[in-house]
């Protein structure tokens, strides 16, 4: 079947084992389970870096982290990179947003270009060729945001309704509480559910995809949850307890003087040290769970509104989330390391016509989503920039004659505490993970020493055999496949293959006809 549309959701900070179809024993999400059993759930997805703003460059991009070069949050996206956005344009359409982006503006390269920021350029740029429904980050306070004057109308009388309400919360004795302290994670918001983020972001999406009627459109409905603050609205607050909520998995081995410096450094950042509590893990964890029961409910109302519309006839549905969320895992809270709890993400694709009920075990990445929709449109490949492949073969149960055998993520930890704890200086610290089925292998620069898994016997990655000497020829294997990968990067973008090809041996046409006898 012809796709026409594309709905592009996002969660963020959702851990790939926080599913009912992932195998997870408490939590129900029966929405989507049912998109995975219309479609193809990828069990072995990864992202190409466990933090907000590189991971979701990578996913706009559809090329790695050392190629598009925005390596952190607050990081610009250069105005030379190529998006999603960009692609889609060229064809005449708009990729369009409700939620989330992580998208800044890169204000050195628009100086350059001598933007004002202004005009329609520039604004695009902006945003990344996206065009917006409604942009919330959920993040900090919006005082002058859609959402703000949204909650106002709504009756929420604040300067700061997202501080004042959406995260804060009302204890027993009917006192506010801040929802940015965790320890407040079990109280309910002073936010009404159906004026939550969650809420509000699927209305705006709702209302998009209804007001598009029969034209073609292509949306990216991006969730701020269950990203912190972790506060939900009731009655998700409360829905489950922390006896209904996955063990932690953390071992001895992974602490003291042996352990590997930068995740030493790590386990001392103050969200590290409050998740080593666990009465924070028990406040936490099933309110996380709450926000993703809240996010499941929402998406059956877009489930819905496809079946009354005829849109699963003609839409192309992509759900994954941008990282995972460690929360009190190897004694870590946040994200951004390399265990699997965060790199590992839930990602299931719904193809009209295309294969369903089926679970994937081949490798995929965050830089396939971007020409899986480009293929999905019949649209140019753009092979000269996309570093990722489409996935549209294995949605048609297809078997490709080669497929990848292991997945890619990066980290730039210049900006973190553990740097300058570790004495180094401001400049290019990097972290780069080769994966496969039985190791995973971490090479770090600045000195730090490699970090290497035996994932078949040690699956909960306690282990660190980096510098074991009897492991030394699998951490040269690894390195060599690194290297392999790296040497694939696309650097040169601003000319596509075919033009590469017209322009190959034409020095005689041009008129130079050097090497002559």
């Amino acid at each position: 079947m012809a796709v026409r549309n594309v709905l592009f959701i996002m969660c963020d900070q959702l851990r790939w084992d926080h599913l009912g179809c992932a195998g997870h024993p408490f939590l129900r999400t029966p929405n989507i389970d049912a998109l995975a059993a219309r479609g193809v759930r990828f069990n072995q997805a990864y992202v190409q870096s466990g933090i907000c703003g590189p991971s979701r460059m990578s996913f706009y991009t559809g090329r790695y982290v050392a190629s598009h070069g925005a390596t952190h949050n607050r990081v610009p996206l250069s105005v030379g990179e190529v998006t999603l956005g960009w692609h889609l344009r060229e064809s005449g359409r708009a990729l369009a947003l409700a939620g989330k982006t992580h998208m800044l503006p890169d204000a050195h390269g628009m100086k350059r270009l001598l933007l004002d920021g202004q005009d329609e350029l520039a604004v695009l740029l902006r945003e990344g060729w996206f065009t917006l429904v409604d942009r919330h980050d959920g993040h900090h306070a919006e005082t002058d945001s859609a959402y703000a004057h949204w909650l106002r109308r709504q009756g929420y009388d604040s300067a700061d309704p997202w501080t004042d309400h959406v995260i804060a919360v009302t204890a027993p004795d009917g006192s506010v509480r801040n929802g940015w302290k965790m320890r407040n994670a079990r109280l309910p918001a002073r936010v009404a559910e159906e004026h939550s983020e969650t809420a509000y972001t699927t209305d705006m999406a709702l209302r998009f995809i209804e007001e598009q009627g029969e034209e073609p459109w292509v949306l990216h409905l991006s969730y701020v949850k269950p990203h912190w603050p972790y506060i939900a609205p009731a009655p998700y607050h409360a829905m489950y307890g922390p006896e209904e909520t996955l063990p932690v998995q953390r071992h001895k081995a992974e602490r003291g003087p042996d352990a590997h410096p930068v995740l030493r450094e790590f386990q001392a950042e103050e969200v590290a040290k409050s998740f080593q509590r666990d009465d924070c893990i028990a406040a936490v964890r099933p309110t996380y769970q709450g926000l993703i029961a809240q996010l499941d409910a929402h998406l059956g109302r877009v489930w819905a509104l496809l079946e009354r519309m005829g849109r699963w006839e003609d839409t192309l549905v992509v759900f994954t989330s941008d990282h995972g969320d460690y929360l009190g895992d190897h004694w870590l809270g946040e994200k951004e390391l390399f265990h699997d709890c965060i790199q590992r993400i839930p990602m299931i694709l719904a193809l009209p016509g295309g294969v369903s009920g089926r679970v994937e075990e081949r490798f995929v990445e965050a830089v396939d989503i971007a020409p899986t929709i480009l293929n999905a449109l019949g649209l140019p490949p753009a092979e000269h920039v996309l570093e990722g492949r489409s996935l549209l073969p294995l949605l048609r149960g297809e078997a490709p004659p080669e497929w990848r055998g292991y997945a890619i993520s990066e980290l730039d930890w210049t900006f973190r505490g553990a740097r300058r704890r570790l004495g180094l200086p401001t400049g290019q610290h990097r972290a780069f993970m080769i994966r496969d089925r039985d190791w995973k292998y971490v090479h770090w620069t600045s000195g730090m020493p490699a970090q290497l898994f035996d994932l078949r016997a040690d699956t909960e990655e306690f282990h660190d055999l980096g510098r074991a000497p009897e492991h030394e020829a699998v951490r040269a294997r690894m390195r060599e496949a690194l290297w392999d990968w790296a040497s694939r990067l696309k650097c040169r973008t601003t000319l596509t293959w075919a033009e590469a090809e017209f322009r190959t041996d034409r020095h005689k046409a041009a008129g130079v006809f050097y090497g002559e006898w």
